[in-house]
């Protein structure tokens, strides 16, 4: 099979690697439609992320969706010709964390394109059968790899108890923000608050069902969301951009009792909070590190197309044109949203 292989900062090359041979408990699938994510820019511009370094050579990409080819003798649930996406962290399944329900701390998990992790931008991947989720005809197989961003939306919803007619502010409308945007409607948010810096994220957030964007270049986020709640402040805030100017904003745009969600991972460890405010207004914090138990909600809601996430699709390659795909999401944030990359051809059903 055909892998992009990143084999040094900002290097792709093409190699030729053998298909994944199968565990008993594995399948095989043909990978349609992988979306670019920012860690993978972040991986390709920087070649770390915090502790998470490339010493080696990796394939990048987790957002990923295909289908089925070949599965191992105790795999059962799936048959070739299936349609799937795939939940791209393994868990161990018997550590504490696992037996809680909270498998995305899982100190043992092996997840797409984290080193020394290979990931998706292959033609072929292989998976434990328990992270593959069916996927109906109708929703596309790009559409079904938008599953892993918005699981991460979902699951700040769920930490952070977002309730039906509350107000939340959610700062960066990049991919996942994005996304976030579709989980806080999903969850009857009805006052949804997006800032950014690109007039065509907040044009694609109010699509997505945003009732008021901030464009940060001209307003200032934490005084424009004051006046508009009457300087009440929101009932949750999330950042999800990894700026700790943002995070700062989500903060201090909070009322009283509010609840902050921090999503972006920031360059740095150590972005200042505002401790006087936490402890004034009395601030729940909440980290969200990836999800749990979220793809068969997602895939639901995609499916039912509450939701038009068709537009986001703004750039598409093919897998030779790999690096092409991450050169354009780093550089073209006025004008991308989400860069797609299709292993096996551009059939996008």
């Amino acid at each position: 099979m055909k892998a992009a292989v990143m084999t040094q900062i900002k290097e792709i090359v093409i190699e030729e690697r053998e298909v994944p041979s199968l565990e008993e408990d594995e399948v095989l699938v043909k990978v349609m439609a992988v979306g670019v994510c920012g860690s993978d820019v972040h991986y390709y511009e920087h070649g770390r992320i915090g502790s998470y370094i490339v010493d080696k050579p990796i394939i990048l990409g987790h957002e990923c969706a295909g289908m089925v080819v070949a599965a191992g003798a105790k795999a059962v649930r799936f048959q070739p010709g299936d349609r799937v996406a795939m939940e791209p962290g393994v868990t161990c399944g018997r550590c504490r964390y696992c037996k809680e329900g909270r498998y995305n701390l899982c100190p043992d998990v092996v997840f797409f394109a984290t080193p020394p992790v290979d990931g998706a931008f292959a033609q072929y991947i292989k998976l434990r059968e328990d992270f593959l989720f069916p996927i109906p005809d109708h929703l596309s197989y790009e559409e079904a790899s938008l599953v892993e961003p918005f699981s991460v939306g979902i699951h700040a919803a769920k930490r952070t108890g977002l309730q039906p007619g509350s107000s939340v502010a959610i700062m960066g409308m990049g991919p996942v923000g994005l996304m976030a945007v579709v989980a806080a409607k999903a969850f009857g948010a009805t006052r949804i608050y997006v800032s950014d810096l690109e007039p065509v994220r907040l044009e694609a957030a109010l699509k997505l069902g945003a009732t008021h964007a901030i464009n940060v270049r001209e307003r200032d986020t934490v005084e424009a969301i004051l006046e508009l709640t009457g300087g009440q402040g929101v009932d949750t805030a999330w950042e999800t951009a990894g700026s700790p100017v943002a995070l700062q904003s989500a903060l201090k745009s909070l009322r009283r009792g509010g609840k902050l969600g921090i999503v972006g991972l920031p360059a740095q460890s150590d972005a200042p909070l505002d401790i006087h405010v936490l402890i004034d207004r009395e601030i729940e914090v909440y980290g969200i590190f990836r999800y749990a138990n979220t793809y068969p909600d997602g895939i639901e809601f995609l499916a039912s197309g509450t939701a038009d996430v068709k537009p986001l699709f703004t750039d598409r390659y093919t897998l030779e044109q790999t690096q092409e795909a991450l050169e354009r999401a780093m550089t073209n944030k006025s004008g991308s949203l989400k860069v797609m990359v299709y292993p096996n051809g551009s059939n996008f059903s």
